[in-house]
Parts: structure tokens; C-alpha cells; sequence
């Protein structure tokens, strides 16, 4: 496994992380097409992305930061196959090399479903064995996810 970071994604990269999306987040977070991708990246700014490729070059995780509201905020997405060997961790390291806090939103239920109709686990476990903090008193609410936030200091 290999760790590149990317400032600008390829239309390639961008399709397959579109389909890591689907696949791995609950269903109702489903990006149809790349349009709705794009407007979802669009929408960040200072975005810096980590792709974890397997030996074979193909992508199978993605980790992404970018700032909103003064913060600098991430996400993680793993594929399921490569979930619980420590490539989540090896990807949370590498975005805490390059920064001093980090923050994100953590669906924290087990009643989520995915595309596949599975039920999507919470990663709440993982991010505090990676020493995130839960932030109870914040949450979002809305019609795509209910979540709370989770933050990491150095």
C-alpha cells in the first residue's frame, strides 16, 4: 500500500472515488453522476486529497481535508475489503502529519443502510482508537445525515 497526495483530481480518480462514495457511505449520501461530485468538491475550499492505492496502483481509500469556517475538516472513505488491516489508520496519520487539528462529522448509529442494502457500521470506534474526541454538543441534522462531530489536536 502507498499513500499519494493529490492537489487536483483526474476525471479517472474522481469517477472511481465517486463509486468508493457509493459503495461505502449509507445510502442516502449517493452521488448520482460526476456533476453532483463536482459540486460537492466545488463547494471546498484549501482541499488537499490522499489516495491510498494497493500494489497494483488501484485506488482503495481516499482521504480528503479542507478548511470551512476557520477549521480544517476531513473525511475518510476505506473499501470495505481493506477495513480493519490498519489502512484507515495509515491514512488518519498521514493527514495528521500535515496538520495541527483536524475535525469531522462521524455518522454514530448503526441503522444507516447502504447502496447494497447492508447496514453501514458507524466508524466511531476507529476514530477514537486514532484519538479523536467526541464533541456531543455538535451535531447535524438533516436530510442527509444525522452525525456527530469528532475532532483531534496535536
Amino acid at each position: 500500500m502507498k499513500i499519494v497526495e493529490v492537489k487536483v483530481l483526474s476525471e479517472e480518480q474522481k469517477e472511481v472515488l465517486r463509486e468508493l462514495w457509493n459503495n461505502e457511505y449509507p445510502a442516502r449520501l449517493y452521488l448520482k453522476a460526476i456533476a453532483d461530485f463536482d459540486l460537492y468538491l466545488n463547494g471546498l475550499s484549501n482541499t488537499k486529497h490522499y489516495l491510498l492505492l494497493d500494489d497494483s496502483d488501484i485506488i482503495v481509500g481516499w482521504s480528503f481535508t479542507f478548511l470551512r469556517d476557520n477549521e480544517n475538516w476531513f473525511a475518510i472513505i476505506l473499501n470495505s475489503k481493506e477495513q480493519g488491516k490498519g489502512n484507515g489508520s495509515v491514512l488518519i496519520n498521514e493527514i495528521k502529519k500535515h496538520n495541527k487539528s483536524l475535525n469531522g462529522w462521524v455518522i454514530d448509529q448503526d441503522n444507516e443502510v447502504k447502496q447494497n442494502k447492508e447496514f453501514y457500521k458507524s466508524p466511531m470506534d476507529f476514530y477514537i482508537k486514532n484519538g479523536f474526541a467526541i464533541c456531543k454538543e455538535i451535531r447535524i441534522e438533516n436530510e442527509k445525515m444525522s452525525a456527530v462531530k469528532i475532532s483531534w489536536h496535536r
